[in-house]
């Protein structure tokens, strides 16, 4: 850009008068505790990084410095804003002003943001919250970041993570899980933003794709996490488990040391559907199991069982290619490079699976050579039909001999989509539909051992407000750290104090507090203990009343 433009910007940021901080125009930036940071991707949802886009406000917009605050511009209703990358900055023109500035925010408070020519389900992106313009630190490109507050952002996410039709009680529990998912990341990629917009994170469409009830499943769960041990839990989830769920460790490698398997999370252990069903980590338990169509919650899923075969030439030529690019993960051994010469299949065999019977190991041998290849993604990504991964590692293997005994066609039997750990979607639909079990349950069921309730806060020097909703109008005052004799709490408007006689030998000490407690929303308003301490608590949901311990 040129010396003009950049002092006409100049010139309009010093004439203007709106010195308003971002909260005052957006309440998304009032609790930013509350906010979540989204990477928007392109129509493709791979591609974060950008060179040019437009955006532009149903209503007016501002924008806004990042550091101060304050507003530079503003712009009327559908004007386009055009940012593009630039050498000293990020150009930027609209309504006929043009500029160059440094990472910037644009608020949209009496209407949504959308970008120009970016669909989500075939309709217009529009977003709730704000836009934030961030550069790459080495000026490749910048990142377009939906600045959402965490109920907006789980309207955008539940109907297009899990169909409506799963129903009321499978849509709350998808909530919940999407809320812990977004709250507690199993990684985070960006320092830029917490999470994308895509598969790679959870899929969020924002506005124009949300829906009456899974929005009323979203408010019905306002403020509730679920919990393992007083802190909230990593909430995977999958489409398909196919009747069993696997364990954390069998499926996912450390995120830090790259350890394979992983350590155990208590509370994404393996879980069966039905009591009877017996572990299946041996090879004919999981060949009987997925095999056959064994009624489970997730009989009603298209990838409930399915089946993949390839001629043994097509599968040799598939197998150069992606355990070339696998081998980069460093699940492959020995690493398989590119020009390494593979030879014919002579065998393809699981090494050991895990108890839903996931494949955790498996060995591919030809005659030039033996590799194993381990963790169920990696399984997927390397034994590919038409380009597609695998459905999930749920795998049989089956193989057709000629008269010589040479392998001439491959059959992986199957069963599940996705990594299988945690909750299956449609499992959850499942038991909602046809067993009429409420969210709470759905949520037990796949997560061993938590309980529903809050986010955990610590109260030290100012005040702390929560809202939630209490689906039966009961719950408890969880106290897990605190060396104050008393507490004061507001709830809903009335404020009460409790005594605190929790012993060394105690973890954390439980206040009923049901008589407080209304059907549906509440708020909780924790008051900072005196003398300088600190208190940690939460609001736990229970279903049935019982004594205080």
């Amino acid at each position: 850009m040129g010396s003009k433009g950049v002092n006409r910007l100049s010139l309009i940021a010093g004439i203007m008068l709106f010195l308003f901080s971002i909260s005052v125009l957006n309440p998304v930036f009032a609790e930013s505790n509350s906010v979540v940071r989204v990477g928007l991707t392109d129509n493709k949802f791979q591609n974060v990084l950008k060179q040019q886009i437009t955006v532009y406000g149903t209503a007016g917009c501002d924008i806004c410095d990042k550091e101060t605050k304050k507003v530079i511009l503003a712009v009327p209703a559908n004007a386009e804003i055009t940012i593009k990358n630039g050498v000293t900055g990020l150009d930027l023109s609209t309504d006929g002003k043009v500029g160059t500035l440094r990472d910037f925010v644009i608020v949209c408070p009496q209407g949504v943001l959308g970008v120009k020519d970016l669909t989500r389900k075939g309709k217009p992106a529009l977003y709730h919250g704000a836009f934030e313009v961030v550069q790459h630190p080495d000026r490749k490109g910048f990142y377009l970041v939906n600045l959402v507050e965490t109920q907006e952002y789980l309207k955008g996410v539940v109907p297009n993570e899990m169909p409506v039709r799963f129903g009321l009680e499978a849509l709350k529990a998808q909530a919940v899980a999407a809320r812990n998912y977004v709250l507690t990341p199993r990684t985070q990629a960006y320092k830029e933003f917490n999470v994308v917009d895509s598969v790679a994170s959870q899929v969020y469409y924002g506005v124009n794709t949300e829906d009456d009830l899974s929005t009323r499943a979203v408010m019905e769960t306002d403020g509730i996490v679920a919990l393992y041990d007083n802190e909230p839990i990593l909430a995977l989830y999958s489409s398909t488990a196919g009747g069993y769920t696997e364990s954390y460790s069998n499926a996912f490698s450390d995120p830090t040391t790259k350890m394979f398997p992983s350590l155990n999370k208590p509370y994404l252990m393996a879980v069966p559907d039905k009591e009877e069903f017996k572990p299946l980590d041996e090879e004919d338990k999981a060949k009987e199991f997925y095999e056959t169509k064994v009624p489970s919650y997730d009989i009603d899923s298209p990838y409930y069982r399915w089946q993949k075969t390839w001629a043994v030439g097509e599968l040799e030529n598939v197998l150069k290619t992606t355990l070339v690019a696998q081998s980069k993960t460093g699940f492959v051994h020995p690493a398989f490079n590119q020009g390494d010469a593979l030879g014919h299949i002579k065998d393809i065999k699981v090494m050991k699976r895990g108890a839903s019977g996931k494949a955790i190991e498996v060995e591919l041998m030809t005659d030039k050579g033996c590799y194993r290849i381990a963790k169920e993604l990696v399984i997927r990504r390397v034994f590919q039909k038409d380009g597609i991964s695998l459905p999930s590692a749920n795998i049989i293997v089956e193989k057709k001999l000629d008269n010589y005994g040479n392998i001439t066609d491959l059959t992986f039997y199957g069963g599940g989509f996705g990594h299988g750990v945690g909750m299956s979607q449609y499992g959850a639909g499942y038991m909602a539909t046809k067993l009429n079990q409420p969210y709470y349950n759905i949520l037990r069921h796949y997560y061993s051992g938590i309980n529903l309730g809050t986010m955990p806060v610590t109260v030290c020097g100012e005040e702390v407000k929560q809202t939630f909703w209490a689906p039966i109008g009961r719950a408890k005052l969880v106290i897990t750290n605190s060396n104050a004799a008393k507490i004061a709490v507001m709830i809903n408007g009335k404020v009460h104090e409790f005594p605190v006689t929790k012993t060394i030998f105690q973890k954390d000490y439980r206040i009923d507090i049901s008589r407080y407690i209304e059907d549906g929303e509440n708020t909780v308003v924790y008051y900072p203990p005196t003398l300088g301490r600190s208190v940690t608590l939460y609001v736990e949901l229970v279903e049935k009343y019982e004594e205080n311990k």
